[in-house]
């Protein structure tokens, strides 16, 4: 049996090292939910999303209820203190019970003699929490975003950007992807329903399905057996707008953690497939998607800037390069991108994408396809790192795709569809 752990104090250690220090979430999140039951994992996971997708509120709150925030070794409590607020105000738990864990949490973190003060922020905002949650809807803070990402994003999509903040502070659907080499989405989609649960399709993706409810993948039929993958709908796009076929060389770049490699396998299952990325790491999680869904590909550590390092003068029928970005389109996913994104980095990310699709068009057989993708939705990223791409290189022309610029198109995070991303289809003459 598990060891009974305070769930709030641990919250409030992770959310600290997120914020504070710099770490990501999917970094220290799992390895604190390996000592928990799924109850408590799931729990823990809700309070530290919450928490991080609502900061700006829970800071302003902070600051209406405290007199000054608490820092240098106290600075654990003013998350702890985050943490009670959010959930008073946006879970089901019931107030007594959030507030009684959220206090005993002091104690856990070694601060017992501030539990009183902890107690009372909480039962303050308790009192007073209608006239103080109407004065947040009035400021700034209510969009739940960093200034300068607010301003990159109405200055970019002046008509759009209240409709993508909405969508970014929403928590995600979750999206399956069915293995055509197993089953129909129809067939599988039944298998579901005999569970009891509902899903729905895609008119663009024809192995896509959205659980009307998220749930285990313990929960999902065939799942060890690969029958069934969960990604994104706009992730499966890369792989059908790649168009493999059976007896080609295919590059997949930046392939971590392997969703698209596998979904180009599942489509053309006698393709020669390179998975390559940078990180080893991550890596491993390519081998293990393949692994469990029976299949094999090369994967390769590599550096895109350097491709002469990994596979020196190969060429390729098919790359598809899903670039190192902002992943500003994948926020409701990953709260902790608005946290640890910096302005400067949008300069950054997009003078190192220039860097690798440069260094891999030469990889490109003539006639060959390359499909560039971001997890973004800033036009430096985007539409721009295409024309400039397009203006540098005589040999590409880009193939018009489902918008009508003809250097790609771009996706914003949807309520019930897919993540923000970007999409450019590019031909080598």
């Amino acid at each position: 049996m598990k060891k009974q752990i305070n769930l709030r104090s641990l919250a409030a250690q992770l959310i600290e090292r997120v914020v504070d220090k710099g770490e990501s979430l999917s970094t220290v999140l799992p390895g604190a939910q390996k000592k928990l039951t799924d109850k408590d994992s799931a729990l823990l996971q809700e309070i530290c999303f919450g928490v991080l997708r609502t900061l700006p509120q829970l800071e302003a709150l902070i600051g209406k209820l405290m007199a000054r925030p608490m820092t240098g070794k106290q600075r654990v409590l003013h998350y702890l203190i985050m943490v009670g607020l959010y959930q008073l105000q946006h879970t089901r738990i019931p107030p007594h019970a959030a507030l009684a864990e959220t206090v005993e949490g002091a104690e856990v973190l070694k601060r017992g003699s501030l539990k009183g003060l902890i107690n009372g922020v909480l039962r303050q905002f308790q009192r007073q929490q209608e006239p103080l949650t109407a004065e947040l809807d009035r400021e700034p803070q209510r969009y739940l975003h960093p200034n300068w990402l607010l301003q990159r994003l109405q200055q970019a999509w002046p008509a759009q950007w209240q409709q993508i903040v909405e969508a970014n502070n929403q928590r995600p659907p979750m999206w399956l992807r069915v293995n055509r080499q197993h089953h129909s989405r129809d067939a599988w989609l039944a298998l579901l329903e005999e569970k009891g649960k509902t899903a729905f399709t895609a008119d663009d993706a024809s192995d896509a399905l959205r659980l009307d409810a998220p749930t285990a993948v313990t929960q999902l039929p065939g799942f060890e057996q690969g029958w069934v993958t969960v990604q994104d709908l706009s992730a499966q796009r890369c792989a059908l707008l790649l168009e493999p076929q059976n007896g080609e060389a295919i590059l997949d770049l930046c392939a971590a953690p392997g969703g698209k490699t596998t979904h180009i396998l599942e489509i053309a299952p006698d393709a020669q497939v390179m998975a390559v990325d940078v990180d080893a790491l991550r890596l491993k999680r390519v081998n293990e998607n393949l692994q469990r869904l029976g299949m094999q590909a090369e994967v390769v550590q590599g550096d895109g800037r350097y491709p002469e390092r990994w596979c020196a003068d190969r060429q390729f029928d098919r790359i598809l390069l899903d670039a190192p970005c902002s992943a500003t389109g994948v926020i409701r996913r990953h709260p902790d991108i608005k946290w640890l994104r910096r302005d400067s980095d949008i300069a950054e990310l997009a003078a190192l994408q220039r860097e690798i699709i440069d260094a891999i068009w030469p990889r490109l057989k003539s006639g060959g396809t390359l499909i560039y993708a971001t997890c973004s939705i800033m036009p430096e990223e985007n539409q721009q790192q295409i024309a400039a791409f397009l203006s540098r290189h005589t040999d590409a022309v880009a193939v018009p795709l489902a918008s009508a610029s003809e250097t790609g198109w771009q996706v914003f995070p949807e309520a019930e569809g897919g993540d923000g991303f970007f999409y450019a289809k590019l031909l080598k003459k």
